[in-house]
């Protein structure tokens, strides 16, 4: 099989019935809960940076029992945040971040967070995969966030061929119909949890087996 041979819309539908079993991906489950906010979602992206979704869920539960936007999360000092946040990974440093972003969102834009990447790029501690799937899940808007699992799962495919989740945004963005371009994060990332991990995929029991090309896969299950 070639990438161009790949055909992403039989891998999708797959995919949808393959992850149905498993927890959702953190930041859609919260979504699902009803911390669908903007704002909400990029706070929630920033507790989930370095941490497990089994840990970055109540964390942000938890915070967001007390503050759920920019005018309530500046009414805490950044030692109640980090008391609120405590569990996730480099939490001494997401506090301060977390209440510095809530500060410039109110003093430069009035409290309303701009629905656009670029800006959401400018606040310290976020990069292109929490802007994209902020703004994914949150509004639907049409960009494709990388993680460690769709990097790894949509090369192991052989869907395209990069060395770094940014290249693979980038390939993604150029291939990938835009239909699944926030779709394919929430799938992935249940998928490279469960199914295609790291080490030793199972293979076994993956319903893509006949249209993976197994891209670096040394041991499978």
């Amino acid at each position: 099989m070639t990438a161009k041979d790949f055909d992403i819309d039989r891998a999708i539908a797959l995919l949808r019935e393959a992850v149905a079993p498993f927890p959702k991906a953190a930041m859609f489950q919260l979504a699902e809960e009803g911390f669908d906010s903007l704002y909400e979602q990029l706070i929630a992206c920033i507790i989930s940076i370095r941490t497990y979704d089994e840990v970055s869920v109540p964390v942000s539960q938890r915070l967001f029992a007390r503050a759920r936007s920019p005018e309530q999360m500046v009414e805490l000092e950044v030692k109640d945040i980090l008391t609120l946040i405590q569990g996730t990974t480099f939490a001494e440093n997401k506090a301060p971040q977390i209440r510095q972003i809530s500060e410039q969102i109110l003093d430069e834009f009035g409290g309303d967070l701009p629905a656009d990447p670029e800006v959401l790029m400018q606040f310290k501690g976020v990069g292109p995969k929490c802007a994209h799937l902020a703004l994914g899940v949150a509004l639907g808007y049409p960009c494709i966030s990388v993680d460690v699992h769709v990097h790894r799962v949509t090369n192991r495919w052989g869907y395209v061929q990069t060395k770094s989740p940014e290249k693979t945004m980038t390939a993604l963005e150029a291939k990938l119909p835009q239909p699944y371009w926030v779709e394919i994060n929430r799938l992935l990332v249940p998928f490279g949890k469960h199914i295609c991990t790291g080490n030793r995929p199972k293979c076994r029991r993956c319903p893509l087996a006949d249209m993976c090309d197994r891209v670096g896969v040394v041991k499978a299950t």
